[in-house]
């Protein structure tokens, strides 16, 4: 199901101007993840490296939401669009930022510590996986934003749980540039939940994937120490 705005003519100028958005902020964050791809020298450290440009990608989709919903595409690419976009948003972020942290952590004391949250979101993951095949998606503007609704993953809980998942694993490390991307997307994620919490799994992806950028000055930066030894067993 989806909601459609109305054909205000201002409405649909911001429409227009938000996929607009959505697309140029994706090359940008495409062109980030490049460069932090570029210096990777250690497939431990793909999937972590590889955040940037899976976001740019996220940002890529709502675009099509966006057009979607203004009509100059049909409602159904508005939803299947949406459905891709929440189902990387909610059904899959739980799991990859922790997985890509414990990958990454250098030390076996430091990724054991880490293994909860990556349980915790692999958990999280497959009920939330549930919850979008086994409910219907409402996808609707309202406020100029996006607001994606689904019965069984909308729920307080869940959200406790999520930030408790994608955030947490990187307070344990022991590289300060992830606590510091951890710091950002919790900030972000309590701003956007008293602000706009209608629109949460829009608006704080759109964020936390400007946060990212912090993942390519991290790699930048820290090409003198890297490769860690990741010869321990975990």
């Amino acid at each position: 199901m989806i909601g459609c705005i109305s054909n205000d003519k201002r409405e649909r100028l911001v429409v227009c101007f938000s996929a607009t958005a959505n697309f140029v902020g994706s090359g940008v964050l495409g062109s980030i993840g490049v460069v932090t791809l570029s210096r990777v020298k250690h497939k431990r450290e793909l999937l972590f490296a590889s955040l940037p440009t899976l976001f740019a990608l996220h940002q890529f989709m709502e675009g099509f939401v966006w057009l979607g919903l203004d009509g100059s595409m049909s409602p159904k690419v508005a939803h299947d669009a949406g459905a891709a976009f929440v189902l990387y948003a909610q059904g899959l972020l739980p799991f990859l930022i922790p997985l890509s942290v414990v990958l990454f952590e250098p030390t076996v004391a430091r990724r054991r510590k880490m293994l909860p949250f990556a349980a915790l979101g692999l958990g999280l993951t497959l009920f939330m996986l549930w919850g979008l095949t086994a409910y219907p998606l409402q996808v609707y503007a309202e406020h100029n934003s996006i607001v994606y609704v689904n019965e069984a993953t909308n729920q307080t809980w869940a959200a406790l749980l999520y930030v408790i998942a994608t955030c947490g694993s990187l307070f344990f490390s022991g590289i300060g540039d992830m606590v510091i991307f951890g710091g950002a997307n919790l900030a972000i994620l309590l701003i956007t939940m008293a602000v706009k919490r209608y629109a949460f799994t829009s608006v704080w992806c759109a964020y936390a994937a400007v946060a990212s950028i912090i993942i390519c000055v991290y790699f930048l930066r820290s090409g003198k120490h890297r490769p860690y030894s990741y010869s321990e067993a975990m």
